[in-house]
């Protein structure tokens, strides 16, 4: 699937009549999904050339196509309409603020992150993958201090705790720093991570740390002399990509090995290799959606989360239900902050593992092994996923697929003299 030139006839993509239900019934949902993908890579020309009139006559044939409540690629559409509409309402700034209305905050892990936990089997097995290697890596430390960038998940850390706690050798110290936006998180993790030690009988301290990683400070943190430190980053650390992408088209700075220079982004890294953890987890979105061109960003999205709404369905039975609603608004949610905006307000600008392993390698990291138990348990696990998904070892990284198109990667680093 590529996308359309501007060049190329607009009236091309408006030449079948949707204005008959009859002629909309008789399409089939192959027809149906295609003439989707050609509507809305016309919308996303049109967008982006500023033809309102055109991109406008796209949106109105997608609406009688798409539905939030349909099939995968019916969902899927709405969800890329609706931020092509935003995108085109920004124009107005006055417009797009009367309309905007003010939304109560998404507290992951709420209700809404606990079901997308459900949603992709795959994050609990990236757990195992991370408490494994945090064990083995930390197997002969008496005083432990990890951060958490930001996914506040008691899945992910409940599970350390107890496995810490029935050590051999007794239960090390624990020290968790968790960095979240919402105070709701970090309320609702301090209080079940100190209840669980509390029965374990586990020395342990939570460091709650309320600010946005842009705004992290190394104090904040509190990492002590003779701490053992781990860094653990789930799906956040892409934020910190976020940048005025006039400073790409005026001056350039993509480099041959094709990954932009991102000065914040080298800042924080920097800061993290100061520190000198023993181990450092990241799990992102195996994508490329830091692209500055919005056809190109919009192009790649489509496939990355069209393989997403496949995966849903997969798991959910393919049934309209209200925790697939729930888990595909805050994926909407993705899908708008990548379509619509610009600058530093875009922060879902997620990167290939193979740009990362740049990133980290300039910083002074290099990776390490991933501890997976042993391969019938790795087995075991990979089976219990829906029909579709493969777990593969590729460049040191471990990748989670959806028939073949990959989903996210989750690797592992430490520091390099």
């Amino acid at each position: 699937m590529g996308s359309s030139s501007p060049s190329t006839k607009p009236d091309v993509t408006l030449s079948l009549t949707l204005s008959s239900p009859s002629a909309i019934e008789a399409l089939k949902p192959e027809e149906r999904g295609i003439k989707l993908i050609q509507l809305l890579l016309s919308c996303t020309n049109h967008a982006s050339s500023g033809n309102l009139h055109r991109a406008d006559a796209c949106l109105r044939q997608i609406s009688q196509l798409a539905s939030v409540s349909g099939d995968s690629m019916q969902r899927l559409a709405a969800r890329f309409a609706a931020a092509l509409a935003i995108r085109l309402v920004k124009r107005w700034p006055g417009l797009y603020k009367a309309l905007s209305r003010v939304e109560p905050e998404i507290a992951k892990p709420g209700p809404a992150w606990s079901i997308f936990t459900k949603a992709f089997p795959y994050l609990r097995f990236i757990y195992a993958i991370i408490t494994q290697t945090l064990i083995y890596t930390m197997s002969e430390e008496r005083v432990i201090h990890i951060i958490d960038l930001g996914s506040g998940d008691p899945k992910l850390w409940v599970p350390l705790l107890q496995s810490l706690g029935h050590s051999p050798h007794g239960p090390p110290h624990l020290k968790l720093t968790c960095v979240n936006t919402s105070k709701i998180v970090l309320d609702k993790l301090g209080s079940k991570l100190i209840t669980e030690a509390e029965a374990l009988d586990m020395p342990f301290q939570f460091n709650p740390v309320n600010v946005k990683l842009s705004d992290l400070t190394i104090d904040v943190l509190q990492v002590r002399s003779g701490e053992a430190l781990a860094v653990a980053s789930v799906l956040c650390l892409h934020v910190l990509l976020a940048e005025d992408d006039r400073v790409d088209a005026h001056f350039g700075v993509n480099k041959n090995d094709g990954v932009k220079d991102c000065k914040q982004m080298g800042e924080f890294l920097k800061t993290v290799r100061f520190l000198n953890p023993k181990v450092v987890f990241l799990v992102e979105q195996e994508s490329d959606h830091n692209l500055s061109r919005l056809v190109d960003r919009f192009v790649e999205g489509l496939h990355y989360y069209s393989a997403v709404f496949d995966s849903i369905d997969a798991t959910f039975g393919g049934s309209s239900c209200e925790e697939r609603a729930a888990v595909e608004e805050m994926l909407g949610k993705e899908i708008e902050n990548i379509v619509a905006c610009e600058g530093t307000e875009r922060e879902e600008r997620h990167e290939s593992y193979t740009r990362w392993a740049v990133r980290f390698g300039k910083a002074g990291f290099r990776p390490v092994r991933l501890w997976l138990g042993s391969m019938e348990e790795l087995k075991r696990v990979v089976e219990g996923f829906p029909e579709g998904y493969l777990v593969a070892n590729q460049r040191a990284s471990l990748m989670i697929s959806w028939h073949g198109r990959p989903l996210c990667s989750v690797s592992a680093w430490n520091c390099f003299q």
